[in-house]
């Protein structure tokens, strides 16, 4: 099997070849090509994986291409993890909201608007590409906001596209650790959660038939020993009647999440960024590469939602041995080609298409939703896609949060497919972390010109 990384010059992609080399997926891959526009940042991954230590014949030859059409022609499954105008990007994303008393967050607000303006375009020239030279390619898509893109994408390539990231899936092992009934790999039985990317619920934890998650919501000691139970606390989890995906901490807390964001000396993107902008030069050629790369992973990873983490907790260690989007995407991967039954939480339309993209059935996924919106639910993958499980209509208050966001998502794609600037202004302005048609305006004004200056970083 052929897989292209799109984006192969990116942080994470180490993460992908070491899952590639070893473990349930070893022997899946006979070739990786890894793409990027960036002839830097792909050799410095390149080294990385010729230092990474792995067992004698296990490695999948390695390609790099700067070319796309080359990259793409016969690849059987396309990863997209792209970051057009890089770091420097993410750092405009939080600053122009912080600047004006927002929410500065990369994937969550009008960050998150802004990354998905600049991301959904580069991302349909992919997906028309793959149309024109691997037309029956998969694309599993990591770009950011996940949910949003793929949803941009349905057009183009119709059921072949499938969104994934890794938080849902993190959150329900977690809470099923936490109820002393860990899953079965790869099962979900009598698991509900609904929900869009960075914004789900889980609601149902009954592997066994009877629900575990009422007992788990009693129970402050085995909260406290997962993130989701120090994030939100036992009172707004019984409150809430179900565990919220950890992005939801900049929903309900939203002044205290701003307020930390603030306090810090710089933002996440900037200390991402002046990272990278170090350690990338420093991989080429070096002797020690893997060693360099894995010690900025742990880094970056201790540094993952630190202005939640307000008195001193640290993250769990099994979450800082790193993996997450890679054993998710190569699940999938592997299911869709025949490798056994499988569930996962995934970015998929509300209701079931066929591969060619035919019409939507009315009644979804998440009830209450429309038919053609990407939801990310619990999935059953065969090789003829992800069909999406039937989930409990959500209760007022997730379902309308989930409309107005689904809403705003809507609005930012049309900006973006029919160039309506408008439609922009009203995205930034819909937001429930924004809430003003002076601020939406302000906020497009602002990105505008933050992306200007900083246009020549892509193409």
């Amino acid at each position: 099997m052929r897989l292209m990384i799109a984006g192969g010059g990116g942080f994470r992609v180490p993460l992908v070849y070491r899952a590639l080399c070893a473990g349930p997926f070893a022997g899946l891959v006979d070739s990786l090509v890894l793409y990027d526009v960036d002839p830097l940042r792909v050799a410095a991954i390149e080294a990385v994986l010729r230092d990474m230590p792995t067992a004698a014949g296990s490695r999948p030859d390695v390609v790099v291409s700067t070319d796309l059409a080359q990259a793409l022609e016969g690849t059987d499954v396309v990863f997209a993890a792209m970051r057009p105008g890089g770091t420097a990007g993410r750092i405009a994303d939080e600053r122009v909201a912080l600047d004006l008393g927002l929410l500065g967050q990369e994937t969550t607000g009008a960050g998150g608007i802004s990354y998905a303006l600049r991301s959904i375009p580069g991302m349909l020239e992919l997906a028309e590409a793959m149309r024109r030279h691997c037309p029956d390619a998969w694309l599993i898509n990591f770009t950011n906001p996940a949910g949003m893109v793929t949803e941009a994408l349905r057009p183009v390539l119709g059921g072949r596209v499938i969104g994934i990231c890794d938080s849902a899936g993190g959150l329900v092992q977690r809470a099923a650790r936490a109820a002393g009934a860990p899953l079965k790999d790869g099962m979900l039985d009598g698991v509900g959660y609904f929900g869009l990317n960075h914004l789900g619920w889980l609601y149902r934890l009954a592997p066994d038939g009877t629900d575990l998650l009422p007992g788990l919501l009693d129970d402050e000691r085995a909260l406290g020993s997962m993130e989701e139970g120090r994030l939100f606390g036992r009172k707004v989890l019984k409150r809430l009647g179900c565990l919220p995906n950890e992005y939801l901490y900049y929903y309900y807390r939203t002044a205290q999440a701003t307020d930390a964001i603030r306090a810090q000396q710089e933002t996440r993107g900037t200390s991402i960024h002046q990272q990278q902008r170090s350690l990338y030069p420093a991989l080429v050629g070096s002797d020690h590469a893997y060693a360099l790369w894995d010690a900025a992973r742990r880094s970056r990873e201790e540094g993952y939602l630190a202005e939640a983490r307000t008195h001193g907790e640290q993250r769990d260690e099994e979450d800082l041995a790193g993996g997450g989007y890679e054993r998710v995407a190569l699940a999938l991967m592997k299911a869709l080609f025949g490798g056994g039954r499988t569930q996962l939480i995934l970015n998929v339309p509300n209701s079931p298409v066929s591969a060619a993209g035919g019409p939507a059935t009315a009644d979804g996924a998440v009830p209450g939703l429309p038919g053609d919106a990407v939801v990310e639910v619990p999935c059953e993958v065969t090789p003829d896609g992800a069909l999406p499980l039937a989930q409990e209509r959500p209760g007022r208050q997730f379902l309308t949060l989930m409309k107005r966001v689904k809403e705003v998502e809507k609005l930012t794609i049309r900006a973006v497919r029919e160039g309506d600037r408008e439609s922009a202004v009203r995205a930034f302005a819909a937001h429930p972390l924004v809430g003003s048609a002076s601020l939406g305006k302000e906020l497009l004004d602002r990105y505008e010109q933050a992306f200007r200056e900083l246009r020549g970083l892509w193409s």
